[in-house]
């Protein structure tokens, strides 16, 4: 599948979004890819290590759990001046996502989501839903030239 990246030129936020199989590779990808995004933007260290982790454990949610044979999940991130909002959007409404306080086998993934990010939760769509997480970015962590609003 060829990803969809979008990138705007104007003053707005800068956005990433993609495709891809609800696979364990896609999830993988999924990382990758915000990875190298997150790099473009010019985030790096704490910031883009916790944003990495969110996006794959999201991902790898969405393959495992939101996966319809024959639909995609889309990754979609955007910068907001101090804050990455990270969104994985799956085909699968009625599996929503709920943390376990004590998981015996797996299950730490949305403590973790929950740990690193300032926020988080689930929106429903017209197929599907969305799970999003928005995770803090600090000044130091950026290191290059990006369109920061405002």
């Amino acid at each position: 599948m060829k990803p969809e990246i979008t990138t705007p030129t104007s003053e707005c936020a800068p956005e990433f979004a993609l495709r891809l199989s609800p696979t364990p590779r896609g999830a993988r990808l999924a990382r990758l890819l915000a990875a190298q995004q997150l790099s473009d933007w010019g985030i790096a260290g704490p910031a883009a290590e916790a944003a990495e982790l969110v996006v794959a454990e999201l991902a790898n949610n969405a393959a495992v759990h939101g996966r319809v044979p024959g639909r995609d999940f889309e990754l979609r991130m955007e910068c907001d001046g101090d804050h990455l909002r990270v969104e994985l959007s799956d085909a699968r409404a009625e599996r929503r996502p709920l943390p376990v306080p004590s998981p015996d086998e797996g299950g730490y993934g949305l403590l973790l989501v929950a740990a690193l990010a300032t926020t988080w939760g689930v929106k429903a769509r017209t197929v599907g839903k969305t799970v999003w997480a928005t995770v803090p970015l600090t000044g130091g962590d950026r290191t290059g030239p990006v369109p920061w609003p405002g």
